[in-house]
């Protein structure tokens, strides 16, 4: 279980971390996590030079890779701003797994000094911004996927569960599944590509049954995932970064 974490008051300045994901395959994701802070009053910076956060070289094993490549990211966020990823897998490993990859190390002090800063973004948006949404969108349906990182690492099964209910014609429906990998897994859907292919199945199936024709995450591995699963299944069910989402219905 995540250990309990203590939320600041809203901040002036935030650090943006925009992922891999967001960077080369999503990046209105990552910019209607900016419009959305923005909209708070809260300005935030985004360090030219991040890259990985060294996550799928630490889950396949390759620690001093992942340490190298983590190393390069502690410099970037120097004033005690709080860190906002959109996404539970690098804020889970930027939380958890950055304070024991340099655990005895002369970069301790400063990788437990970033992970106590680090703020998945419907964690931050719920907790520090306590975000109101005024919903301008049509009735709808929709089911939500939440990442095995987001979930476990780092607790926040509820939270943007919690930011959808503030959607006043949005029907947020539960897939029996809803717990379970979506079999993305960083490096493991390469790894091991036949489990994953079946775990993705059942996820497409379970939100089918929803009837939702449209679902949303917070991470975007998985919703590659997801939404490419539908695709090769010819299935007409769309899927969306929450943070899209979000900024969709209430801009």
């Amino acid at each position: 279980m995540a250990p309990v974490k203590l939320y600041p008051p809203r901040p002036e300045k935030v650090y943006l971390f925009g992922t891999c994901l967001i960077d080369m395959f999503y990046p209105e994701a990552g910019l209607d996590a900016i419009r959305l802070l923005e909209r708070e009053g809260i300005e935030v910076i985004f360090p030219d030079d991040q890259t990985c956060c060294g996550q799928p070289a630490y889950t396949s094993g390759y620690h001093d890779e992942a340490r190298e490549v983590a190393r390069a990211q502690l410099g970037l966020f120097p004033d005690p701003w709080p860190i906002v990823v959109p996404s539970g897998s690098c804020g889970g490993m930027m939380r958890t797994h950055y304070p024991q990859l340099f655990a005895g190390s002369v970069d301790e002090a400063l990788a437990r000094d970033v992970a106590e800063r680090v703020f998945e973004l419907t964690e931050f948006l719920v907790h520090v911004c306590h975000l109101p949404l005024e919903d301008h969108g049509e009735p709808e349906t929709i089911a939500m996927h939440t990442s095995c990182s987001a979930r476990r690492e780092m607790g926040l099964a509820d939270t943007g569960p919690a930011l959808l209910a503030k959607l006043g014609q949005v029907e947020l429906v539960e897939q029996v599944r809803a717990s379970e990998c979506c079999g993305f897994g960083g490096t493991f859907a390469v790894r091991h590509p036949e489990v994953s292919s079946a775990m993705v199945e059942d996820k497409t199936q379970a939100i089918e049954a929803t009837g939702a024709k449209h679902f949303v995450t917070s991470d975007c591995g998985c919703l590659m995932n997801i939404a490419g699963r539908f695709a090769h299944q010819g299935k007409d069910v769309k899927g969306e970064h929450i943070a899209s989402y979000l900024w969709r219905r209430t801009s």
